[in-house]
């Protein structure tokens, strides 16, 4: 097997490699539940869009039509992807004592895991054929950046709205079981 063989086994086989390594230590960190502290859960957003727009300010920023183009759809797509991968959380609120845990269902799991494997795929195709689409090299990157961004601060802005939500319930629900003759306070 010469050297030309071995660089391409090694391009081949390290994305799917890295994808079986993330994929065994996300599922081990997620699949017991995790107390969600709601006071908290700004925190994530805010780091992940303070990284995402130092690491996008430390090159020029690309502003060509097809750059602006890729952008836009990286952010509607991200977003789309955060909001559906929050929905695969189960979200658990402790009748009693209100502590609210979540943790990832085995569905959001292969969600997770197929939406790295799609990047990863997607990230090595589009640099490759880069001059064939007429997509600059700098907007594939930072549409790549502003994709996890948005995925990122849309799933916590999802999962912060439903565990606030279920919190409102629990806490309506113990108060009306408390004054079983008052009325229920109404939760929109």
């Amino acid at each position: 097997m010469g050297p030309a063989t071995q660089g391409g086994a090694a391009q081949l086989y390290g994305p799917i490699i890295t994808v079986v390594i993330l994929a065994v230590i996300l599922w081990r960190r997620n699949s017991r539940p995790r107390q969600l502290r709601i006071e908290r859960l700004w925190i994530r957003p805010v780091l992940f869009a303070l990284i995402v727009s130092a690491t996008l300010a430390a090159t020029p920023f690309p502003l060509d039509p097809v750059s602006l183009a890729v952008f836009a759809l990286a952010l509607v797509i991200g977003a789309g992807l955060g909001w559906q991968r929050a929905r695969f959380m189960h979200i658990d609120v402790h009748p009693e004592t209100h502590d609210i845990t979540s943790r990832v269902s085995p569905v959001g799991m292969i969600f997770i895991l197929a939406v790295l494997a799609l990047r990863l795929l997607l990230r090595n195709a589009a640099l490759e054929s880069r001059s064939a689409l007429g997509i600059p090299a700098a907007a594939i990157t930072d549409g790549l950046i502003l994709l996890l961004g948005a995925m990122i601060v849309t799933q916590s802005l999802e999962v912060w709205l439903r565990a606030r939500r279920l919190l409102e319930e629990a806490r309506a629900a113990k108060a009306a079981s408390q004054n079983p003759g008052a009325q229920p306070p109404l939760v929109s």
